[in-house]
């Protein structure tokens, strides 16, 4: 029996899988400019201009002028307006709109581009069998991010006039989560590999990539509280390395999510750690095949620190504001991808 079948099927496959982890580096791209985009549509204070969840019908903006007033009628129903924007024109209302229209398009875009090549991808079989309920579970992730949003959006619409930090640092965490998972997932594809992590260093890496997590976490609770307004010198803080009143507010654990002083220590803190940490995985790494990628991401955290600083310095200034959160997210899909390198 002649072996070239055998060899074409094993070509299929692997054309297939590489088809197909295009697909999921491509979502993900579009995850990464949501992120991207949801940050500005913060830094703007835009997120609530538009007051109600339309899963369907909202992805058309007002087409008439009563359609935009009745749009602007409900967001000067809200706290925000009246409290912040009260004398908002209609023009200027139209451009924090689009901002969270443009946010909330994005994100059915990202639904019909996982959905649409899921399904040929299906039919077509091309999709491994083993690999299926995976790509459902990320799509019902991608489904529950939308609700998470809106539940985020909700929390500012009655008695604040900004969203809860709580849901604001849960909605990025999901969506960080999301992303991380469609790279991991088509870097399976790509090399045809499950992976497990067995060395020390594929540990390290891993552990990477939980305390990058855990640092965009706590720039969500930062970004939340606006705590990046106050306290805009550096290295000091309030005129001290370690300075007074961190545990101020009762009860303590109050101070880790609410205290503008605390947020941005611990948001600090953990930055340096996360350096010493990545220089100390890279200088490990230095003799073996993932030294690359350990020096790339060392060098992406050093970045992002300093990005972070010249943020904090010029007090958040929006174009900085939107790099410094788009660089978190290039910084953890570089963890991502060093991490699937080192395990086995």
């Amino acid at each position: 029996m002649s072996v070239l079948p055998r060899i074409n099927a094993v070509e299929r496959a692997d054309e297939n899988r590489r088809a197909i982890a295009w697909w999921l580096f491509g979502v993900a791209a579009l995850v990464f400019v949501m992120v991207v985009v949801g940050g500005l549509t913060r830094l703007t204070e835009s997120g609530l201009s538009i007051t109600e969840w339309k899963p369907v019908t909202g992805a058309l903006p007002p087409m008439s002028a009563a359609h935009w007033q009745e749009e602007f009628d409900l967001y000067r129903q809200i706290p925000q307006y009246r409290l912040i924007n009260k004398g908002m024109t209609l023009a200027e209302f139209k451009t924090i709109y689009w901002w969270e229209w443009s946010h909330r398009l994005l994100g059915r875009l990202i639904g019909f581009a996982f959905l649409a090549p899921f399904i040929w991808f299906a039919l077509t079989r091309r999709i491994e069998r083993a690999m299926v309920p995976r790509l459902i579970f990320l799509f019902v992730l991608g489904g529950a991010q939308g609700a998470l949003g809106w539940w985020m959006v909700k929390s500012g619409l009655t008695e604040r006039t900004e969203v809860s930090q709580y849901r604001l640092a849960a909605h990025l965490g999901l969506a960080t989560i999301i992303y991380g998972a469609l790279i991991w997932t088509a870097l399976d594809l790509w090399h045809g590999k499950s992976t497990r992590f067995l060395s020390g260093l594929s540990k390290a890496a891993l552990a990477l990539i939980v305390l990058i997590f855990a640092q965009t976490i706590l720039g969500a609770f930062v970004a939340g509280i606006r705590a990046g307004l106050i306290y805009n010198t550096w290295p000091l803080m309030a005129g001290a390395f370690i300075p007074d009143g961190l545990f101020a507010m009762k009860p303590l654990w109050h101070n880790f999510f609410e205290s503008h002083l605390t947020v941005q220590f611990q948001h600090r803190m953990t930055a340096y750690l996360l350096l010493a940490f990545a220089a100390w995985h890279a200088w490990r790494a230095r003799k073996t095949e993932a030294a690359g990628t350990a020096n790339l991401l060392l060098a992406a955290v050093v970045a992002q620190a300093a990005l972070g600083i010249w943020t904090l310095l010029w007090v958040v200034p929006i174009p900085l504001g939107a790099m410094h959160q788009g660089g978190a997210m290039i910084v953890f899909g570089i963890a991502v991808w060093h991490a699937h390198r080192l395990a086995k």
